[in-house]
């Protein structure tokens, strides 16, 4: 069953790449309710999808991303509208999970859909309420040891003995942990310290642990500086992009401080960074990072 399962992929590999952007996109619906729901303490199980009125949505209508379009973004059944979010979810979780399986090996991209589930949900949420539930942050942790363990090559780890290939695993996986943790850690103290109030949430510690025990400390350490970077580019963009647009602006008179001087959510900036290096950057920025302890020695 195996040997014909790699056959149809090498030699149909459009087939099973739809059938993962599908899955993708299912599974984006799914953490659609997971970001609605687990902030608000609800079941995310029952009841099924409802609208905002009450009434079940149809299965037709619940198609993911084809359905927004097709109803124009308004509920069937009181014409209410619902946001391009839903939509957009979908389709992100979709693309992200077709790109893990066409530039990983297959199995490790099976751990990284894990992941890109895991930081969509945690990403979602922190921008809608400033906060990333422990179960996105710490079980990100404990979700990413536990592969690390059962499948080591998700650290690039092959070898014959599976025992010893796992064990290693875990131990790459619980460094990525302690270092990720650690370095967001004093990055958060020593800014609180300068600037005499909360710099960065807790929960951000436990999510850049969780990311490195995916990743490793390689893709932790990218994560938190990559994103660092996304996070002040974009902010620049909006801040110029509403001084220069006036329909970009609030009400009223309106100071580029409104923007910056505001607390950010800082997820989205570690999942871009973290998805950015395992999509794009991971072999460049591990060689560089190779070469820079080859020179500490």
């Amino acid at each position: 069953m195996l040997s014909e399962l790699q056959y149809i992929d090498q030699g149909f590999p459009a087939s099973f790449s739809s059938v993962v952007f599908i899955f993708g996109a299912l599974i984006g619906s799914f953490l659609n309710v997971c970001i609605y729901r687990i902030p608000a303490e609800k079941s995310i199980i029952f009841p099924g999808s409802t609208c905002s009125c009450g009434q079940p949505i149809k299965w037709f209508d619940n198609v993911p991303i084809i359905s927004w379009f097709i109803l124009r973004g308004k509920a069937r059944c009181c014409k209410a509208s619902y946001s391009f979010r839903y939509p957009f979810v979908e389709l992100l979780t979709a693309c992200l999970f077709l790109a893990a399986w066409q530039q990983q090996p297959h199995a490790k991209a099976l751990c990284l859909m894990v992941l890109v589930a895991l930081l969509i949900c945690a990403t979602f949420i922190d921008l809608d309420h400033m906060e990333i539930p422990d179960r996105f942050s710490i079980g990100t942790g404990i979700i990413g040891v536990i592969l690390s363990g059962i499948i080591p090559s998700l650290h690039g780890i092959s070898d014959p003995t599976f025992a010893y290939a796992s064990v290693k695993g875990i131990f790459e996986a619980l460094v990525g942990l302690i270092i990720g943790s650690g370095l967001i850690l004093w990055i958060a103290l020593v800014a609180e310290k300068v600037l005499c109030k909360e710099a960065m949430g807790f929960g951000d510690v436990k999510l850049l642990g969780g990311i490195g025990a995916f990743l490793g400390w390689q893709g932790a350490v990218f994560a938190l500086f990559g994103g660092a970077v996304i996070g002040t580019v974009g902010v620049l963009g909006w801040t110029v992009a509403r001084a220069v647009v006036p329909v970009l602006r609030p009400k009223g008179s309106w100071k580029s401080e409104d923007l910056i001087g505001r607390e950010m959510p800082f997820a989205p900036m570690l999942a871009s960074g973290a998805l950015l290096y395992v999509i794009v950057f991971e072999a460049q920025v591990d060689e560089y990072l190779a070469f820079i302890q080859e020179l500490a020695r």
